[in-house]
């Protein structure tokens, strides 16, 4: 049970690990394709956060929000890897923050093509997020074995 376990953490983690490597191959000098393509939703995310709570949001670079994903999903990918709740705490804060920003399903008519396959991309990161909670539950929920050393038998007279 041991190595399927590791198995299903390293095919998991492998989703993570591979995106981070490529945005970290095509990085450049402008965060590239991927700051390209998170630039306006970006954007547009901090208007409507703004609008709608009535604060002001600092201006954040794309760039360093590209990095910070990168060490977030590799980061948090290698330790999940080896069974870490850290590791699968990292990977859940990068799909709570990444999914409703480039997953914009709500700006887009039901009747569209582009809401659908949003909104399809929206509910495979709830999954993941799903999983990552499962994950943290189940390890959770384990008894943590003592050592053998440690227990004591009391006599009775």
């Amino acid at each position: 049970m041991g190595f399927v376990s590791f198995v299903g953490r390293v095919l998991f983690a492998s989703l993570f690990l591979l995106s981070a490597y490529q945005e970290f191959i095509e990085f450049g000098n402008d965060g590239g394709p991927a700051a390209k393509v998170l630039k306006p939703k970006f954007n547009l995310f901090i208007k409507q956060v703004s609008k709608n709570t009535g604060l002001g949001v600092p201006h954040i670079d794309v760039k360093t929000v590209i990095a910070a994903t990168m060490f977030l999903k590799g980061f948090g990918g290698l330790l999940f890897i080896f069974s870490s709740s850290f590791g699968a705490f990292l990977l859940l804060i990068y799909l709570a923050f990444i999914t409703p920003v480039v997953y914009d399903f709500y700006n887009y008519e039901m009747e569209s093509a582009q809401f659908v396959q949003l909104f399809f991309k929206f509910s495979q990161n709830l999954a993941f997020i799903g999983a990552l909670l499962f994950f943290l539950g189940m390890k959770n929920s384990i008894p943590r074995r003592r050592s053998k050393g440690r227990t004591t038998k009391t006599k009775t007279n």
